[in-house]
């Protein structure tokens, strides 16, 4: 089959049959591999080709085209060289009988045939597109409803082939067009099944209308007149292509292509995808991959604007990796297939024969709830999910999921706030919890000073007044001795002060030091509780300590802890001793980071400590503790600002302790929920710790909206009522003000005392409870005020007015709020009907329809109180 270009196409009716051709016609049947005969070819993992039937005993075959209307046989029009298109067989069918099969359609000059197609919608119409000739028309149209039978019997038929047609007349065209013009292509119009597009004379694409044969409806200019396909899914969309040129138009507005779509090669066929909407196939010459161009719809009428695409190249028969590379061992490519039924399913076909039944994967469309449900695409009609009860979600290490665990177990919420770290998952946030409980515990006792917050850092405990100097008490020097190894002559030099005190208690360090290395052994922290030992220069202590948890049966290497026992042991203050040096070059082999910065302690040459400082496995609240002990007024305020800074870069929220709840911990947290995706943590730690001046800064605003939505999305409902409630108690923003008012009829303003008495001095001067107040016109335009429908009096009570305790201003600004009498009680009350606006004072109207359905006003007949929703749920009888 070299040289010959060789194609493939689905029947249109038929889901398991194609067929090729080149030099022959091969008619194939799609089974599955396990079904089918031995002979059969494999085209997939899963399917192969029988060969059904062949023909070739039709030579100079141009074009081919299957019969698309259902029935159990195979109808071919072949289109060939000299003009003719027969109908063909394979073998005896039900076309025998009409007198179809080897039926021949005969133009009355002879050229070549470019492109046949059978009308998808009448059965009996077959169209032809032809080269040009100068006295004849190029596009012919056969009507088979007059095609004559054939006389006699049936003519025997070979296996491979049908009979001759010798014995039929000629069918002459019904409809003959493009006179002296060559018919490159031409494609029918599902939806308009008397409407043909043809590309004619290389120049223009012209649309035919088979009931006004004089001229063409519609016309564009173009060279584009190639391999027209209409979109199965819109007959007014369709694409034709020159060279290494595709253009996509819109017969609605036939001006201009709406897409343009350049190819590195020349362009051998286009397809649409009969069962995806606006995806266009393609096939570049000598290629071996289809390109796809998934086409986004566009506005008719905006000239302007092209349709966006997506565009991907697929791979069939792709069979492994070659040097890095996707390599195919079926060539290149000459011609594909859409199924007409099976979702993205194609067939193609190499230049040696080789066949691929191919399926092209969506693009997966992922999108995730908020009530943690995971869904996307699977083909064109289904979704496939994953919910939240899913297996699946126990490996799925999601913020999202773990945010929602926590709000349903009331994280946040707990008064107690340590309580809050013990529901959390990560160790920085329990740590965080525990502070603000020890903090804000310290600011309610007065140990450490809390200026505007319960919760101050370290940083407003120690402050800076200037180079040399910090703020507050004088800051001593000490040199303190090894309390408990007489044989040291060398003491360490420690700085005390109130606030370097205070601040150690913020660190942890309560003042107990013993209680709290107690503490620490009873929690299994041995390592750190030695270290601590140490740093208060009790080594004998910690010797002890070590000891004991190597002896613990639940230490998990107390083999080593026996090792540091002994190497601790042996402590000298002797610089140049051996213990010294031993410990240096040993000390970077030790895993627990607190025996390292025991011993950097232990064998430090400097007062800045910088092996101790910069240890980022210890916590951050014992490297500021021992900075506070032992580093001078200069470098403890230096060290603290450099640390603040880094910490906050790093949203490390045991920077927390530096700056408190105070505005320099915003960016920290902001740096953390950046890092994290935590808006839960965030939020309530402004809720709980914040005070309310931080409250009101936008950024923290922001985080509260976003948990609230977040609550929800969820439909969290109490979570976030919850929420809100913990937060209103830290808001101390102003009450509303009073929103419902009474207006005046003739003015339209309010006639409330208690407004009047906020702007006006007449009703600011409220007499005591001895005086009756009473006001029947409106303070404004002095109208008189409703009567009540009852007792016919102005409805003039002072509702809403407050008395004024003797002694008191009588201009003062009345508090609602307050514990002050109202004036005017609930009976005095103004009460009027929504519906008739009839009412009067309200201890009357309660009365009235205690005893009556119907308004009290003549001729109305409102059944004011029937309409109270209230007055409807009391009438419900029980069940």
């Amino acid at each position: 089959m070299s040289g010959v270009r060789l194609e493939v196409q689905w029947s249109p009716v038929h889901p398991d049959k194609f067929i090729t051709w080149g030099t022959d016609i091969n008619l194939y049947e799609v089974k599955l591999t396990k079904d089918a005969p031995a002979s059969s070819i494999k085209i997939s993992d899963t399917t192969s080709a029988h060969l059904l039937a062949s023909n070739s005993n039709l030579p100079y075959v141009k074009c081919v085209d299957i019969y698309p209307h259902n029935e159990s046989d195979v109808l071919l029009a072949i289109g060939q060289i000299n003009g003719k298109v027969v109908l063909n067989t394979f073998g005896q069918t039900v076309f025998d009988c009409l007198g179809l099969a080897g039926k021949e359609l005969v133009p009355r000059h002879a050229r070549q045939c470019n492109t046949v197609a059978w009308n998808p919608t009448d059965p009996n119409l077959i169209a032809a597109g032809l080269e040009k000739h100068r006295t004849d028309h190029s596009v012919l149209l056969w009507n088979l409803q007059r095609c004559p039978l054939s006389n006699g019997h049936s003519t025997h038929h070979h296996a491979s082939s049908s009979s001759s047609s010798s014995s039929m007349e000629p069918l002459r065209p019904s409809v003959e067009l493009g006179l002296s013009e060559t018919a490159h292509s031409l494609a029918w119009l599902r939806g308009q099944p008397k409407c043909l597009m043809v590309g004619l004379n290389g120049k223009h694409l012209k649309l035919f209308d088979f009931r006004d044969t004089g001229r063409a409806v519609s016309s564009t200019p173009t060279k584009a007149v190639y391999g027209l396909a209409v979109d199965p899914q819109a007959d007014h969309r369709l694409a034709s292509f020159v060279d290494n040129q595709i253009y996509v138009w819109d017969t609605r507005n036939f001006e201009k292509p709406v897409l343009f779509l350049s190819q590195n090669k020349p362009v051998s066929k286009v397809s649409w995808c009969p069962t995806r909407n606006n995806l266009l196939g393609t096939l570049q010459r000598d290629s071996t991959c289809i390109g796809l161009y998934d086409i986004q719809p566009t506005m008719v009428g905006n000239d302007e604007v092209e349709p966006s695409f997506l565009e991907r190249a697929v791979l069939p028969g792709v069979t492994g990796v070659a040097g890095g590379a996707q390599t195919s061992t079926s060539g290149a490519i000459t011609s594909f297939s859409w199924h007409p039924s099976h979702e993205n399913r194609l067939l193609n076909i190499s230049l040696s024969g080789n066949l691929t039944d191919y399926t092209v994967f969506e693009r997966i469309t992922l999108n995730w709830s908020p009530s943690s449900h995971i869904v996307w695409t699977h083909g064109w009609r289904t979704l496939k999910t994953v919910c939240d009860k899913d297996p699946i979600y126990s490996d799925i290490d999601s913020e999202a999921i773990l945010i929602k665990k926590r709000a349903l177990s009331g994280y946040g919420l707990r008064s107690n706030l340590s309580e809050n770290g013990e529901l959390a998952e990560s160790k920085d946030l329990k740590r965080l919890w525990r502070w603000l409980y020890l903090s804000s515990n310290l600011s309610d006792e007065g140990l450490v000073p809390s200026n505007n917050t319960r919760h101050p850092g370290v940083r407003s405990v120690i402050k800076r007044s200037d180079g040399n100097q910090m703020s507050g008490t004088e800051t001593s020097t000490m040199h303190g001795p090894w309390s408990d190894m007489s044989t040291c002559q060398i003491a360490a030099r420690v700085y005390r002060s109130d606030e370097r005190e205070q601040a150690l208690q913020l660190c942890g360090w309560h003042l107990d030091r013993d209680g709290f290395l107690e503490q620490l052994e009873s929690s299994g922290h041995y390592s750190r509780a030695a270290a601590i030992a140490v740093f208060n220069l009790k080594l004998r202590q910690a010797v002890e300590i070590i000891r004991r948890g190597a002896n613990n049966p639940h230490t998990s290497s107390p083999a080593n802890l026996n090792i540091v026992a002994v190497a601790l042991s042996g402590f000298s203050d002797d610089k140049t001793s051996m213990w010294r040096q031993q410990c240096i070059s040993a000390k970077q082999y030790l895993t627990d980071p607190y025996l390292r910065v025991m011993f950097s302690f232990l064998t430090s040459e400097s007062d800045t400590y910088e092996e101790v400082l910069e240890e980022k496995d210890v916590a951050v609240e014992d490297r500021v503790a021992f900075a506070c002990c032992f580093l001078s007024d200069l470098n403890l305020s230096e060290y603290l600002r450099n640390l603040t800074a880094k910490l906050t870069e790093e949203g490390d929220l045991g920077g927390i302790l530096l700056t408190g709840a105070t505005m320099e911990s915003i960016a920290l947290l902001q740096q953390y929920l950046d890092r994290t995706g935590d808006i839960q943590s965030v939020s309530f730690i402004a809720a709980r710790a914040f005070p309310p001046s931080l409250l009101k800064e936008d950024i923290v605003q922001e985080w509260i909206s976003n948990y609230r939505n977040l609550l929800d999305s969820w439909k969290l409902w109490t979570q976030r009522a919850h929420f809100d409630i913990a937060l209103s108690g830290r808001n101390e923003s102003e009450k509303p003000p009073q929103q419902v008012f009474v207006s005046c009829n003739f003015c339209s303003k309010s006639v409330s005392a208690f407004m009047q008495g906020r702007g006006r001095g007449l009703f600011a001067r409220v007499p005591n409870k001895s005086k009756v107040c009473k006001i029947t016109s409106c303070p404004n335009c002095r109208k008189p005020l409703p009567r009540c429908s009852i007792c016919l009096l102005n409805m003039g009570s002072a509702s809403g007015a407050y008395s004024v305790k003797a002694g008191s201003t009588m201009n003062r600004t009345i508090d609602p709020g307050s514990n002050s009498d109202k004036l005017a009680e609930f009976a005095s009350w103004f009460t009027w009907c929504q519906s008739c606006r009839h009412g009067g004072h309200a201890s009357h109207i309660m009365h009235w329809f205690s005893d009556h359905l119907e308004c009290p006003v003549t001729a109305c007949n409102c059944r004011c109180m029937s309409l109270d929703f209230a007055a409807k749920v009391i009438s419900v009888p029980a069940l």
